[in-house]
């Protein structure tokens, strides 16, 4: 499957990372604002009755968390930026201005290149081996954390607060 995307530098085709992938078909310049991620916007409780299912092998959606309250579901009028594959290693990240999620280059990307950004996902649920398995990574990079949830950040000790 080959698909040219109207007025987008990219077009959708297989995936060696997941799937289908949106790949340059022209170099892409650092800074470009490639495409807008669009789709029905939900809450996060409807996303959650869509899509919640403990016996699913991956967590494969189209849901982009756009604030507390909203997601957008681009499996339901979306555009091909739900083709975008997450990375470890991305060329892209996803931008959100006043609601609304554009994706951008952050590097000077080839032709030929699969487009990418870092999902980073956020869980309410504890960080555990099966959770991990569910959102596991298959980006390829040299830099994989081998999950698509976002980096926990390292506490740092500051000591004990000292009574005088």
């Amino acid at each position: 499957m080959k698909r040219r995307t109207s007025r987008t530098p990219f077009e959708v085709r297989t995936s060696t990372i997941h799937g289908t992938g949106a790949f340059a078909t022209s170099q892409i310049r650092k800074g470009t604002r490639i495409i807008e991620y669009v789709g029905e916007r939900i809450s996060h409780e409807e996303a959650d009755h869509r899509y919640m299912n403990e016996s699913r092998k991956d967590h494969h959606t189209f849901l982009f968390a756009v604030d507390k309250k909203t997601c957008i579901d681009a499996a339901v009028d979306g555009n091909d930026a739900r083709f975008i594959n997450h990375s470890c290693q991305p060329n892209c990240a996803a931008y959100n201005v006043n609601g609304r999620i554009f994706i951008e280059a952050i590097r000077t990307i080839e032709a030929g290149t699969e487009l990418t950004y870092d999902y980073a996902f956020e869980m309410d649920e504890p960080d555990t081996p099966s959770v991990r398995k569910r959102y596991a990574c298959r980006c390829g990079s040299i830099k994989c954390r081998g999950t698509l949830l976002k980096r926990r950040r390292k506490r740092k000790n500051i000591g004990a607060l000292r009574l005088h």
